[in-house]
């Protein structure tokens, strides 16, 4: 189960792995640059369409969801899709 107030990092890892089919292969790391938080997301290459979607559609959602959490807590967050 969730916790009510996840850190943008947690809920990114979360959906990531609902999304992917090697869960365990999901790498989430995060660190300070500047004014702003960046998260790192590692999948699996077979994985990595999946996380960036068509279009790229997947991976602006995914952005839309730190920078909702981003609104709420008053910080910058950045995602890095690693290839």
């Amino acid at each position: 189960m969730i916790e009510p107030n996840p850190s943008p990092r947690a809920m990114i890892e979360y959906i990531a792995k609902a999304i992917v089919e090697a869960k365990g292969e999901v790498f989430v790391e995060e660190y300070e640059d500047g004014d702003e938080t960046v998260i790192e997301l590692e999948v699996a290459e077979s994985d990595l369409g999946k996380i960036i979607g068509r279009s790229g559609r997947v991976a602006r959602a995914l952005r839309n969801v730190l920078s909702a959490a981003g609104a709420k807590n008053d910080k910058r967050y950045a995602l890095e899709i690693v290839e």
